[in-house]
């Protein structure tokens, strides 16, 4: 009997390690959900005792899948128990369920396997397995002192005006930008209000921008920055991501700018520095982030579709935020630039490449499409009539994008609803075409056929 549990209790190990790196991520958010549900359903977690188990869960999973949207509202709902469980939802979401085990693992000196370091090496979007136990230790290191710094530099204006709780509410704030949460305790200035106390102090502006952009560039992107004086090198990615990063938060503020700077709604009534601050701190953090310092339901239609397209194309690969990712968008801006050419391959910065990359982030947009256009039907025909279509594609855009921004869709949810934006938060988070992988099995290179290659006419 003993031999036979010993045999079973193997091939569990073997399908969990064994099967997917991609499986066992998944995995690891989902069981991270469900402990984050059975604790926001304590009595301890709400302020009125009992929080239903479909809140509970999206609670738990907007903030597993570090989105933001909220069908209560965080300060006025939860008990600073239930504010600490949502906070540590979103820490071990944005960095991975994955990567804290793995480090506190090699903390205690265990030595990990080859099926570990391939996991770990997915789990933080490392080049090579042997490369992920060091920039695991980076990635960590590198998401305390981030959090520790924008928390200090938060109490500067938190302390003197909540007094000793601002201590808890810049570290909740701090650790929620970087991880690119969009979760706050400002809803005691009224429920949902985000930033919008703040939208004439810059200097918190200012700072949760910083934390929003050093948790969207990715972690890779950071470790070789920190590398720029040694090597005076960064790689294609990384050049990728941080002229493409910075042409989506110029364009969007200078767009957004633009299409609300006399909106009364908006930000009409505000000063020109408020309107470029305004304009620039939502282009940032409707890439990922979810905090809104003006509001969002008042904007312009136009406004409203130009934040749907930021919102799903999100942040870098191997950050703390989700959406297609920026470098997707890249490869296929460029890869249309390369058609338009009449070259029969993509070229970027002096590189070829691979056509399997272009492939797969095809595949990835239009899963993300279909993700985000087709819970925005669901969502229109099973909420009131307040809500219009734009709206509708907002809020999905949000959810897919792991954004967490809202023009108040999230509230008028149904049951069926609700759980449909979990799975396409989920889905944003881990990303759709590793979701989809992780229904099926990996297919076996060596059964591949070479086969006649056959012409169609498109176009």
């Amino acid at each position: 009997m003993g031999m036979k549990r010993k045999k079973r209790a193997s091939r569990r190990r073997g399908w969990l390690l064994g099967s997917s790196a991609t499986q066992v991520i998944c995995i690891s958010f989902v069981l991270l959900i469900a402990l984050g549900t059975l604790l926001l359903t304590l009595p301890i977690s709400s302020r009125s005792g009992r929080l239903g188990v479909v809140d509970a869960m999206f609670t738990a999973t907007s903030a597993t899948c570090v989105t933001g949207l909220v069908v209560r509202d965080t300060w006025t709902q939860f008990t600073p128990f239930g504010q600490a469980v949502v906070l540590l939802l979103i820490q071990v979401g944005g960095l991975g369920l994955v990567t804290l085990t793995s480090f506190f693992a090699l903390a205690a000196k265990r030595r990990m396997g080859f099926k570990d370091l391939r996991l770990l090496g997915e789990s933080v979007s490392a080049s090579g397995y042997s490369q992920a136990t060091d920039v695991l230790k980076i990635v960590v290191k590198l998401a305390m002192t981030f959090e520790i710094i924008g928390m200090v530099l938060l109490m500067i204006a938190f302390v003197p005006q909540f007094g000793a709780e601002g201590i808890w509410i810049s570290a909740f704030t701090a650790i929620s930008a970087f991880c690119n949460a969009g979760f706050d305790l400002f809803g005691r200035f009224g429920q949902y209000s985000s930033l919008a106390p703040y939208v004439s102090n810059y200097y918190v502006q200012a700072v949760i921008m910083f934390l929003i952009m050093a948790g969207g560039l990715g972690f890779m992107v950071w470790v070789e920055i920190g590398e720029w004086r040694k090597k005076r090198h960064l790689s294609l990615h990384a050049r990728m991501v941080l002229l493409f990063s910075c042409i989506l938060w110029v364009g969007g503020a200078v767009l957004i700018g633009l299409m609300e700077w006399n909106n009364p709604k908006s930000m009409g009534g505000l000063s020109v520095p408020g309107k470029v601050m305004a304009a620039l701190f939502q282009s940032v953090s409707t890439r990922t982030a979810g905090m809104n310092t003006i509001d969002l339901a008042a904007c312009g239609p136009i406004t409203k579709l130009l934040m749907s397209v930021l919102q799903f194309i999100g942040a870098a690969p191997g950050s703390t935020g989700g959406g297609v990712k920026v470098t997707t968008f890249a490869v296929l801006i460029l890869t249309m630039r390369s058609v338009a050419q009449g070259r029969d391959d993509c070229v970027i910065g002096g590189h070829h490449i691979e056509s399997k990359t272009v492939y797969r982030a095809l595949t990835i947009i239009m899963l993300g499409m279909v993700a985000a256009l087709g819970s925005a039907v669901v969502v229109y025909y099973n909420t009131s009539d307040a809500v219009t279509v734009i709206d509708a594609i907002f809020e999905s855009c949000s959810a897919f994008g792991t954004v967490g921004l809202s023009v108040g869709v999230t509230g008028q949810l149904n049951t069926g609803a609700k759980l449909l934006y979990m799975l396409v938060m989920f889905m944003g988070r881990v990303g759709p075409v590793s979701f989809a992988i992780s229904l099926t099995s990996k297919p076996d290179d060596n059964k591949r056929k070479i086969l006649p290659v056959g012409q169609i006419n498109v176009g």
